[in-house]
């Protein structure tokens, strides 16, 4: 484990270099700090004033209370003037729903508490809840697929499964989208959605912004003749329906299939993972099986899409855009 006598001032003043690119570009929701700079211990994600440490290790409460001890005084350099804590070990998708107050305390490990914040990606306001849950709103490692919708969506009818906070239903929308829903499980976070919408002056009709099971809205829309010109797949690494689980690294390639089925000639499919476990070539081979399932087949090599500058090293997202013909 990574001591905590390392020099974190000299380690955090490297990654905000590294960041000043990303942060010139109107944003001021970006990873400080990425898994790859800190031996695999934590990250750090920069939300305006507020800092988020996440920790992928469990701790003692020695270790942890040494850890923040030493990061306080460069973030403070930083100003960084507020500091939450999200605890992220292997199982803890398992254990967000029994001890979700220890993964996720609501108030801060230091400064006055935030409730919720408006932050900006590339000029374009979101707002965050960082002391909510273990995701504060946005995933800053989709930026660049997010910036690559808005340059792409003019005039195309777009569907966003796994909607979350609908951050590329909102980038869509915003490049000229002719149309756009948005699927979700959580009325909660669709709801949330609808004020990001709001805060760039958009419309956000309960229309768009389609509540329940992805699995079951692909049905839907299939059935009564629904047809998509950009359709966005970003689902979590993990899942329980009902009785049933759904795991990427097994599953993703049915998944793709029924996305498939409901793009237009010459639609797009941006698929992405999360998944470490995933390779890039195995989810490849997913996406592409899938898109032979639903009787179709590609038009043109895949583009390619990766995180940031602020991810240095990362190899945990996996994402690209088949043109289906």
């Amino acid at each position: 484990m990574t001591s905590p006598h390392t020099d974190w001032a000299a380690r955090l003043h490297r990654a905000a270099a590294v960041r000043a690119g990303v942060a010139a570009q109107d944003t001021t929701f970006y990873r400080l700090l990425h898994t790859t700079e800190t031996g695999g211990l934590c990250s750090l994600d920069r939300i305006g004033a507020v800092g988020v440490l996440s920790l992928y290790r469990e701790l003692s409460a020695a270790q942890e209370a040494a850890l923040l001890e030493a990061v306080r005084p460069p973030l403070d350099a930083l100003r960084l003037e507020t500091l939450y804590l999200k605890r992220r070990p292997e199982v803890a998708s398992h254990r967000a729903n029994t001890e979700r107050d220890w993964l996720a305390p609501q108030e801060p490990v230091w400064g006055q508490p935030v409730p919720q914040l408006t932050a900006t990606e590339r000029g374009v306001p979101f707002l965050f809840r960082p002391g909510g849950d273990l995701s504060v709103g946005l995933f800053a490692d989709a930026r660049p697929m997010r910036e690559w919708v808005q340059a792409h969506a003019a005039g195309l009818r777009v569907l966003n499964t796994f909607a979350y906070t609908c951050g590329f239903g909102l980038s869509a929308a915003l490049g000229g989208a002719l149309s756009v829903k948005n699927v979700d499980l959580s009325r909660r976070v669709l709801a949330w959605g609808q004020e990001n919408y709001a805060l760039s002056g958009l419309d956000a009709p309960d229309g768009d912004f389609l509540y329940g099971d992805v699995f079951d809205w692909l049905r839907r829309l299939h059935r009564r003749g629904d047809r998509f010109d950009l359709l966005i797949l970003d689902p979590p690494s993990f899942a329980r329906r009902g009785r049933q689980t759904w795991r990427a690294e097994k599953d993703y390639a049915a998944l793709a299939q029924a996305a498939a089925a409901l793009l237009a000639p010459g639609g797009q499919l941006l698929a992405m993972t999360n998944h470490a476990g995933l390779s890039e070539r195995a989810f490849g081979r997913q996406v592409a099986q899938g898109v032979e399932g639903a009787g179709r087949r590609t038009a043109g090599p895949v583009k390619p899409l990766g995180p940031g500058a602020d991810f240095p090293g990362a190899t945990h997202l996996k994402a690209g855009v088949w043109r289906l013909a």
